[in-house]
């Protein structure tokens, strides 16, 4: 069942973004009083709508997940280059990290939300097409 590929990953992250152990174990019971009701039913929906889209035909769709973790793999890599810049040229590397701290932290943080949740949603989509046979 999709339930049971989702609640591991959900309560390892829990057990990370949640310091306080008493909000934790309440956060996890929640998330188990989920089962049977219509917040299940629409995470469920939500779910196949997911894999709805990874498989379909048409590339803009089954590839915009995949392209936008490509995107966030390039951001990380950049600091190879950011890391011979400042060797040579610290006063430039600076200018462009500042530049780069700046913009980020204009991004709304309902955008960073969405990442996260659409990051999620993928890699459970995924292991949940794996262990039922259907991706690779």
């Amino acid at each position: 069942m999709l339930l049971d590929a989702l609640i591991a990953p959900i309560t390892h992250l829990i057990d990370k973004i949640i310091p306080d152990p008493q909000a934790r174990a309440q956060a996890k019971l929640q998330l188990l009083q989920l089962q049977g009701t219509q917040d299940m039913d629409l995470l469920n929906a939500q779910m196949a709508a997911i894999i709805a889209e990874a498989k379909s035909p048409d590339p803009w769709t089954s590839r915009a997940r995949p392209s936008f973790l490509y995107i966030m793999y390039v951001i990380i890599l950049w600091s190879l280059p950011m890391g011979i810049i400042a060797a040579f040229r610290p006063d430039t590397a600076t200018a462009i990290s500042s530049g780069m701290n700046s913009y980020l932290r204009g991004i709304p943080d309902a955008l960073w939300s969405l990442f996260g949740t659409g990051y999620l949603g993928y890699t459970a989509a995924r292991q949940w097409g794996k262990v039922k046979g259907v991706d690779k």
